[in-house]
């Protein structure tokens, strides 16, 4: 009974010590797994972190591409902005440097339309000097034919008579075509067809209804000298009545019929014209507002319900 009590006794403590030593097996490895990485410690937590969770990482070189285009787009855009602003700034400085053309261009055309023009008020002054002696006595208005029946306009110690009623409508000055030139107007050269005419031992130059005198480097547009003589006048000229005789006006310049020649003659106080030419100056007088061609004074006027112009004579009130 004592040796199987012992042997049991041995047993027994061979299985606590058996028991012991597989604990603590046990124990160191959980502890090693533990050092490695702690997959079994760290269920959800560490499987967030581990190496088969870094092909999330592995997408961010997609994501580094997708960068790498937004950056370039962005590159590009602020580009393509620059070179469209500057492109807008070229646009904008161009339409207000047009503007400003524009501007200044539609200025100088209302001014012609006006008629109190610099470059009007340019030509006068030209041909003025330059001919202030022998052409301004062909502006002096002869006087009309018949008493005049309305009492003239007073003002500034001057009597303006007409014919007919005062009637303001603008002055808009006619185009007689590519061939007629105002006064003041240079050109280097004449047609063939220039012809010449002397007139009290000054020469003239004359073709299609414009006057000339040699200047430097060419020929200047002048009044027609009265006194002139052409055998042909432009056929657009118009047949005025001055009460007396017909006379052809033509660019601002009257014509007489002499035999086979027409001969310039100054206009007639109460001739009535359709057009008046380039180089008139809108002037107004008190209440009155008139067209000043040369030294000559045209009044608006309305006949038959037609615009027209009235030659007006200008005396002193004495």
């Amino acid at each position: 009974m004592k040796s199987i009590n012992k042997t049991l006794k041995k047993a027994a403590l061979l299985c606590m010590a058996g028991s012991f030593f597989l604990i603590s097996i046990d124990g160191l490895a959980q502890r090693r797994v533990g050092g490695n990485g702690g997959t079994k410690r760290a269920g959800g937590a560490v499987k967030t972190r581990p190496a088969t969770q870094r092909p999330a990482t592995q997408t961010r070189p997609g994501s580094n591409n997708s960068g790498v285009r937004k950056s370039t787009n962005t590159t590009t855009r602020p580009a393509n902005t620059s070179n469209t602003n500057a492109g807008n700034r070229n646009t904008t400085t161009n339409r207000n440097s047009a503007t400003r053309n524009n501007i200044n261009n539609s200025g100088n055309r209302n001014t012609n339309i006006s008629g109190n023009t610099v470059n009007r008020n340019n030509v006068n002054i030209n041909v003025n000097n330059s001919v202030h002696v022998r052409n301004n006595r062909n502006t002096v208005v002869r006087p009309g034919p018949r008493p005049y029946v309305r009492p003239p306009y007073v003002y500034g110690g001057y009597r303006y008579h007409a014919y007919n009623p005062y009637f303001f409508h603008p002055y808009r000055p006619f185009y007689w075509g590519p061939v007629w030139h105002p006064w003041g107007f240079f050109v280097a050269t004449l047609a063939v067809t220039a012809i010449v005419v002397s007139v009290e031992s000054t020469q003239y130059h004359y073709d299609q209804g414009v006057w000339y005198t040699s200047t430097s480097g060419g020929y200047t547009a002048v009044p027609a000298p009265v006194g002139g003589t052409v055998n042909n006048i432009p056929s657009g000229a118009q047949t005025v009545n001055t009460g007396t005789v017909n006379n052809y006006y033509y660019g601002g310049t009257y014509y007489e019929k002499d035999g086979s020649t027409y001969k310039v003659v100054a206009p007639t106080a109460g001739t009535l014209v359709d057009n008046l030419p380039e180089g008139g100056e809108e002037v107004t007088i008190g209440d009155v507002k008139y067209v000043k061609f040369g030294e000559t004074y045209y009044q608006p006027v309305q006949v038959d319900g037609k615009d027209k112009y009235e030659v007006v004579q200008v005396e002193e009130d004495k």
